[in-house]
């Protein structure tokens, strides 16, 4: 049991090392008339903003994990006892299920957590490209669509 709780312990402390997003993951460059100075404190001024916007990464990637180690602990051991008590050992069998449910629950809500962090920048490149737009600078555009072919 002291094993499962360091494990625990540590996935905590590990997920809880999840950091805003370094930067946006979108181009973004200078608009006309625009000096690379102008550029750069508007680059200031939307990272800031995007953040903001982006919200805290952390609460859900901690969330996430903690969330599916405590469900997949508590299913495991569940899980854990009835097949122990067919065999006449509830107890082992309940601690096998717990810690095979910890794994498990964990590498789960560690997936849902890492999802979190990908829309956490997702959110953040909108924000983001969005101020940096409406700051007069080029963002990247979906291409035009090619013109209909005429009629024959």
């Amino acid at each position: 049991m002291k094993r499962a709780i360091v494990v625990v312990l540590t996935l905590l402390l590990c997920s809880g090392c999840v950091s805003t997003p370094a930067g946006p993951t979108v181009s973004v460059m200078p608009g006309p008339e625009k000096s690379f100075e102008q550029f750069q404190t508007d680059d200031l001024v939307c990272r800031q903003w995007a953040v903001q916007q982006a919200g805290p990464p952390q609460s859900a990637l901690t969330q996430g994990t903690a969330t599916g180690a405590a469900i997949g602990t508590v299913i495991g051991a569940g899980l854990g006892a009835l097949i122990g008590s067919a065999v006449g050992r509830p107890g082992v069998g309940a601690g096998i299920g717990a810690g095979g449910g910890l794994l498990g629950g964990t590498a789960v809500g560690a997936g849902v957590g890492q999802s979190a962090g990908v829309a956490v920048q997702r959110r953040y490149d909108r924000a983001y490209e969005q101020c940096m737009y409406a700051k007069g600078n080029d963002t990247p555009r979906d291409p035009l669509p090619p013109p209909p072919a005429p009629m024959r």
